[in-house]
C-alpha cells in the first residue's frame, strides 16, 4: 500500500482517494437547532478551517463569520462542530439549486437541460467544480425558449409550485397539448420559477351560441370589467362561456361570449367603450361609475360640446382602466 498525494494505491493496483474514505463524522447537536433560515448546516470535518469552508462553498470569510454568531473563536473550530453556511445570492437570469448528495455539475446540467460549461460559467464562486457538497448553492441559468412563444400560445412565467399539470389545470388545456407547445423543455416534469411556459390559446369550439357575440379579450380586462363594459352581469358572462373552465383567469386574445346582440361599431376611438346615457345620468357620474377621473372623460368626448349638458340615448366614449 503506498500513500502519496491524498491517493493511496493498494496492492490490488486500485486507485482510492483517502478523504472520500474517511468516516462520516457526527454532529454535535441537531444542525436544525442551530441554523436559521437562508444558511445550511455543515458538519466540520477534520483539517477544516473557516477559510477552507468559506472557499469550499464559495462564500465570503466575514459572510460565513457573521452567519456563526455561535461560535466565539472562529480560528478554533473542530470537528463534528456545525458551521452555518450562508446561502448564495443567484445573479439575474439564473436560480439557485441546493445541491443534493450524489449530484455533480454534470448531472445538475443534465437535469436541468443547461450546457455544462454554462452552468461552470454561471458557478465562479465554486473553486473546484468537479467536487460539489450536499447544502452548496448553484446557480442555473434559466433556459428561455429562442424567442417569443410561437403563434397560438402566449407566455406564463413559472411560479412557485407549480407543475406542468397545474399550469394545464390553471388554463384549460390538455397536458399532451401543454407538453406538445413546449419542445425547449426537456423534461416536462422539472420546471422551475422563472422559466417561461408556452401556453396554448383556447378558444370555443366554434362560433358563440345564438343570443351572444363574440369579443376578443384585451390587456387588462377581466370577466367583471368586461360584464361592467357591455352591461350584462357577471353571473349571465360566466354562464355564457363555460369553455372558460376558470373566470378569474383570461388573457388577451382569448374569446369571450358576450350575452345579447354586437353593439354596433360606434365613433368611439381605441382605448375607449362605448357607454349610452341613461336618465338621470352626468358625465360626473358616468366617471365616477366606471372608475375614470372626469377630466379623462371629457378629454375621450370632443364631439360633446358642453359636458354639462347630455341626454339619454346619447353615446359617451368611456377610457379604458
Amino acid at each position: 500500500m503506498i500513500r502519496k498525494g491524498g491517493f493511496t494505491l493498494e496492492k490490488d493496483g486500485q486507485l482510492h482517494n483517502d478523504k472520500e474514505q474517511q468516516p462520516e463524522i457526527q454532529a454535535d447537536v441537531e444542525p436544525a437547532q442551530v441554523c436559521g433560515p437562508n444558511t445550511t448546516p455543515y458538519v466540520v470535518r477534520p483539517g477544516d478551517t473557516f477559510f477552507s469552508i468559506a472557499r469550499q462553498f464559495g462564500v465570503s470569510l466575514d459572510a460565513l463569520v457573521q452567519a456563526n454568531p455561535q461560535i466565539p473563536d472562529p480560528s478554533q473550530i473542530r470537528p463534528g462542530q456545525i458551521v452555518c453556511i450562508p446561502r448564495v445570492t443567484c445573479p439575474t437570469g439564473t436560480f439557485a439549486y441546493i445541491v443534493q448528495p450524489g449530484d455533480t455539475m454534470f448531472s445538475i446540467a443534465r437535469r436541468f437541460g443547461v450546457p455544462l460549461q454554462e452552468l461552470i460559467d454561471a458557478n465562479p464562486q465554486i473553486p473546484d467544480p468537479s467536487r460539489l457538497v450536499p447544502g452548496q448553492t448553484v446557480c442555473v441559468p434559466i433556459s428561455a425558449p429562442p424567442g417569443p412563444c410561437p403563434p397560438g400560445t402566449f407566455p406564463y412565467t413559472v411560479q412557485p409550485g407549480d407543475s406542468m399539470w397545474s399550469i394545464a389545470n390553471k388554463f384549460g388545456v390538455s397536458l399532451d397539448a401543454l407538453i406538445a407547445a413546449n419542445p425547449q423543455i426537456p423534461n416536462p416534469a422539472l420546471i422551475f420559477p422563472g422559466q417561461i411556459v408556452c401556453v396554448p390559446r383556447t378558444t370555443p369550439p366554434g362560433p358563440c351560441p345564438p343570443g351572444t357575440f363574440a369579443y376578443t379579450v384585451q390587456p387588462g380586462d377581466s370577466m367583471w370589467s368586461i360584464a361592467r363594459k357591455f352591461g350584462v352581469s357577471l353571473d349571465a358572462l360566466i354562464a355564457a362561456n363555460p369553455q372558460i373552465p376558470n373566470p378569474s383567469l383570461i388573457f388577451p386574445g382569448q374569446i369571450v361570449c358576450v350575452p345579447g346582440s354586437k353593439p354596433p361599431p360606434g365613433p368611439c376611438p381605441p382605448g375607449t367603450f362605448a357607454y349610452t346615457v341613461r336618465p338621470g345620468d352626468s358625465m360626473w357620474s358616468i366617471a365616477r361609475k366606471f372608475g375614470v377621473s372626469l377630466d379623462a372623460l371629457i378629454r375621450a368626448n370632443p364631439q360633446i360640446p358642453n359636458p354639462n349638458e347630455i341626454f339619454p340615448g346619447q353615446t359617451v366614449c368611456v377610457p379604458n382602466r
